[in-house]
């Protein structure tokens, strides 16, 4: 140790007790392990124990300090007790060692305080495998002086265990004193002083039994050396016996009582001198369960005299090895109890009493002294019984019926049975029909003398038998065959049940009932009317029947209602009686309706050169009502083959007019007429020009023939039946006829022209209306007055156009197939190539009275040949417009047909491609979804440069040149009242449409 140093400050002392660093930066003079603490404890590897209370100090024999001079000089560690509360340690941990075998561990140590207390107390402790602590293996408490003690360590280990050593310093209750620790070394050859152990075995031990620890140690046992068995919890247990084995060995005996599975643990021997301690390995006490079977045996055979079981004695509670099994066994209803040994998995009872129950346990032992572990969970079984001595005897029939068999039995004994349970069972078996089988068995109370079979099929062989069982065996009587009686018979299957339906009688078949529960006697029908499609048919009438024999399964009803429903009721009967009747209901076929006959009559009142009139006759309901007459024109060929009057086949499929032209088809329906229109005779004009349910009647052609056919229709549900007839004929003509001028069929055309030069004509003003309300709101009063102003206007102008119209029709009235003010003049500012002018119009070779010939020949004008989108000319004819006032007053004033079913006969839907109105970019120009602009006639806008989409509007060309005059007055004036109150922008953009299309005409709007 080096020489002291000087008394320092007392700030320099308190530095010195700071804590030291974990780690030094050089190793000490000694062997690993020890240490002199020159350079501090980190130098070896020391290290303070992260969950103690407080630290151990470093002394440096180089730096001053603050203890008492009388405090030993140099480099240690010490710990101030004065510092601390009582109870309070401060562990300073050594390196981990591994080394085999025994180790010397000396040190020095001094416990003082200047007035001579008890500074606390210095425990060394072992710490194997960074286990627990356990309890100290050497201490020393109270006041030692002021000069060093010397003290050593023998601690045995061995390979692969690990130990560290520990030196704790506990505060005692005084708070006095100083406790320091210098040159700890680590020899590597046994100690002086100190015994060491040999190495300790684990005791292995059955629970309840006793169990011994027996240490050994080299060294003569000294007198005042304490000695004692340490458990890793740091329980003590005194040493029981010491004896010497020669003058360098002795041995020490430790004893635990009836130790138990909770005693289990790792124990070690300890000695303590003054000059040191020695301590052993940990050793392991293991404590042994005696096994014992987890399941009871399992029961592998039986019989009346013996039980074969196995031991399950693989899955036991406890330890092994197992080296003997046992069987115990006894009665449930005895005392006595018999063990046998057993060297085979399994085991067979011998020697048993029948019918009798026995609990079977299975015991099992393990090595060493109470290795018998408690019997296992019992095994409860009986044996069987003997087999019965004998068979019952016939079996006796007391009554039979149509469904139950009731039978009597002689009792039966326990010298019959030779067991306490037994069963008495009656079997019985019978066949059906399809080959079927039914097989039955019925538990009887053997005390009853009788037993009753029921739910048995009527008029069937039935085998009955009786059967004796015990657990044993099993004794049967012999068969004995009864019939059943015969009942009535069950209901004709409702699958077989068929009808096939004709106009006026029904073919019925069915099938034998499937439970004919005995013979089939006859079959018996009835049969009623219950509704009709035709009402005149009555139904409300007795129900009528009819019988066949056994073997007839159809029959043929005549003299029915056509289209009538009739319920049918089938049973069957034997000689019990009929039984349930089967229901069905038929339904004849409607016929077609009768019309009156045409043969040998001339239906024709009246014909023109495009019309032909007939007298239709009502028709007769046959079956159902009438549902609708029609009329059909079929046009003649001269290559086609006539058709039979007497063998003609109906149309069937309606097809209108414009769909013959469009599908080539030979006819087209004229007119559906709902029958209520045809209570009695009646005239019919084919070519009147009028649309009949949807179906449009248009003039004839006055060079083609026809065949004018009359059908009338009878439907209900899904069936439909049509008669027809043909009723006239009308002839080609062979020269074109002079046709005078009609009003009420000439009109059609100029209605349609005026129609939509008044719709173009609505939709400029509220186009005009629309953007003066959004561009100048400001300007609601001026554009009212502005709005006043063009409705005055274009009453001016409509009024206008009726004295024009009204002063044609005068001359007109006076000379019917004069000229009008148009064909006089030649006036046709159209150009050839316009798509919109009719072929007609662009014929240059024709003069004006052809051109005005064509407009009054009406299936002349038809454009054949060339595609209109409006389809004007083919659905209606040319009117004049000399004409059009008089014929808007006809159509205004009739009562059949008028503005209203001319509208209908328009044609609907998409008769163009509008491929450019539908594009994404134009979507948003359309202001209604059902009114797009097709693309062959819409206004193409001068497109805004970098945007190609930008040359659609939502607008069309349409047909009103007739009106151009009138219109151009309209746009200059409404055009000066733009330009007065400001509205210029918003007017130009449609007059400039409206100029695209007069353009045409070379004739721009300035």
């Amino acid at each position: 140790m080096d020489v002291a140093a000087a008394a320092l400050p007392a700030f320099v002392a308190l530095w010195l007790l700071s804590p030291w660093p974990l780690l030094g930066s050089v190793q000490g003079q000694f062997s690993a392990g020890g240490c002199t603490f020159d350079d501090g404890p980190g130098a070896c590897d020391y290290h303070q124990d992260l969950y103690d209370d407080f630290e151990w100090v470093h002394v440096s024999a180089q730096e001053p300090h603050y203890l008492p001079p009388e405090m030993p000089q140099g480099s240690y560690m010490v710990v101030d007790s004065s510092n601390h509360d009582p109870g309070e340690k401060a562990r300073l941990q050594l390196p981990t060692m591994k080394e085999n075998d025994t180790h010397c561990i000396d040190f020095s140590y001094l416990l003082y305080s200047q007035k001579g207390l008890n500074p606390g107390t210095l425990n060394i402790l072992v710490r194997v495998n960074k286990g627990p602590l356990a309890n100290p293996i050497w201490n020393v408490t109270g006041f030692t002086g002021r000069d060093w003690l010397r003290a050593e360590l023998a601690v045995s280990t061995f390979w692969p265990n690990e130990y560290q050593v520990i030196f704790e310093a506990e505060v005692s209750g005084g708070r006095s004193g100083y406790i320091a620790i210098d040159d700890i070394q680590v020899l590597s050859y046994p100690c002086d002083k100190s015994p060491h152990f040999l190495r300790l075995g684990d005791v292995e031990v059955n629970a309840g039994q006793n169990a011994t620890f027996q240490c050994i140690a080299t060294g003569r046992d000294a007198v005042h050396n304490k000695l004692w068995l340490q458990r890793r919890n740091g329980e003590d247990i005194p040493v029981a016996q010491t004896k010497n084995i020669n003058h360098r060995r002795f041995a020490a005996s430790f004893r635990l009582q009836e130790v138990t599975k909770t005693d289990q643990d790792l124990y070690r021997c300890v000695t303590q001198s003054e000059r040191g301690s020695g301590v052993s390995n940990f050793a392991q006490l293991i404590v042994r369960e005696p096994p014992r079977p987890i399941a009871p045996p399992q029961l592998l055979g039986v019989g009346p005299t013996y039980l074969l079981i196995q031991l399950n004695a693989n899955s036991i509670i406890g330890d092994g090895p197992i080296i003997l099994k046992e069987v115990e066994y006894r009665m449930t209803s005895g005392s006595w109890t018999e063990t046998h040994a057993v060297n085979a998995p399994t085991y067979k009872l011998w020697h048993l009493d029948p019918d009798t129950e026995y609990e079977i346990r299975v015991l099992l032992t393990r090595p060493g002294e109470g290795g018998t572990g408690l019997p296992g969970p019992p095994l409860i079984t009986r044996t069987k019984c003997a087999e019965p001595m004998r068979t019952p005897k016939t079996l006796k029939i007391a009554e039979i019926q149509a469904r139950r068999i009731a039978v009597d039995w002689e009792s039966l004994g326990y010298n019959i049975t030779r067991c306490h349970t037994f069963n008495v069972t009656i079997c019985y078996h019978y066949f059906r029909g399809h080959n079927e089988s039914r097989a039955d068995c019925l538990d009887m109370d053997p005390k009853a003398p009788q037993h009753v079979v029921n739910h048995l099929p009527p008029y069937t062989n039935v085998s009955l038998k009786m059967i004796l069982t015990n657990p044993e065996g099993r004794k049967e009587s012999e068969e004995t065959i009864i019939q059943t009686d015969e009942d009535v018979p069950g209901p004709v299957p409702v699958k077989s049940l068929q009808g096939t339906s004709f106009e006026n009688k029904i073919f019925l078949n069915w099938k034998e009932p499937l439970e004919p529960n005995g013979i089939i006697t006859q079959y018996e029908v009835s049969y009623s009317s219950i509704r009709s499609f035709d009402p005149a048919v009555p139904v409300a009438g007795p129900p009528q029947t009819v019988s066949n024999l056994w073997n007839s399964t159809h029959h043929v009803f005549m003299h029915l209602h056509p289209g009538t429903t009739y319920q049918f009721f089938i049973r069957a009967s034997t000689v019990k009686g009929f039984g349930p009747a089967t229901a069905i209901n038929v339904t004849t076929n409607i016929s077609a309706p009768s019309l009156p006959d045409y043969e040998g009559v001339d239906a024709s009142l009246n014909e023109t050169a495009t019309t032909i009139t007939v007298l239709l006759r009502p028709a007769q309901a046959k079956g159902a009502p009438i549902s609708a007459y029609q009329i059909v024109v079929e046009q003649l060929h001269p290559h086609r083959t006539k058709r039979e009057a007497g063998t003609m086949e109906c149309y069937r499929v309606p097809v209108t007019y414009q769909n013959s032209l469009s599908g080539g088809a030979p006819y087209y329906f004229a007119a559906e007429l709902p029958p209520g229109n045809l209570p009695e005779p009646a005239p019919f004009t084919v070519g009147d020009n009028r649309t009949y349910k949807g179906f449009w009647n248009p003039p004839l052609a006055p060079r083609k023939g026809y065949n004018i056919y009359f059908q009338a229709m009878s439907s209900v549900e899904k069936e439909t039946k049509t008669q027809c007839v043909r009723i006239a004929t009308k002839a080609a003509a062979t020269e074109e006829p002079e046709v005078i001028p009609d009003p009420a069929k000439q009109t059609d055309r100029v209605v349609k022209i005026a129609g939509i030069s008044a719709g173009v004509l609505v939709f400029i003003l509220l186009l005009l209306v629309v953007i003066v309300i959004v561009k100048k709101s400001k300007l609601a009063k001026k554009r009212k007055d502005a709005m006043g102003n063009t409705r005055q206007e274009m009453t001016h102008m409509v009024n206008a156009m009726d004295r024009s119209y009204a002063d044609q029709s005068t001359l007109h009235a006076e000379d019917p197939l004069s000229l009008t003010f148009m064909d006089q003049h030649n006036f046709s500012p159209r150009l050839p190539n316009d798509p919109l002018v009719p072929t007609a119009v662009l014929d240059e070779n024709h003069s004006a009275t052809a051109e005005s010939s064509r407009l009054l020949d009406v299936p002349r004008y038809l454009c054949e040949g060339t595609e209109s989108p409006y389809q004007t000319g083919q659905l209606h004819p040319a009117i004049r417009v000399a004409d059009l006032l008089q014929h808007i007053n006809l159509m205004k004033t009739s009562d059949s047909y008028g503005f209203k079913e001319e509208y209908e006969s328009f044609f609907e839907g998409q008769s163009a491609s509008w491929d450019v109105a539908k594009k994404d970019q134009n979507r948003a120009k359309n202001r209604y979804g059902n009114i797009i602009a097709y693309d062959h006639s819409r206004v193409i806008l001068q497109p805004v440069e970098d945007d190609p989409s930008s040359d659609y509007i939502n607008a069309n060309y349409i047909d009103i040149w007739l009106y151009r005059d009138n219109l151009l007055s309209y746009f200059r004036a409404t055009r000066d009242q733009a330009t007065t109150l400001q509205l210029k922008d918003q007017f130009m953009k449609p007059c400039m449409i409206f100029g695209e299309w007069y353009g045409r005409s070379s004739q721009p709007v300035s």
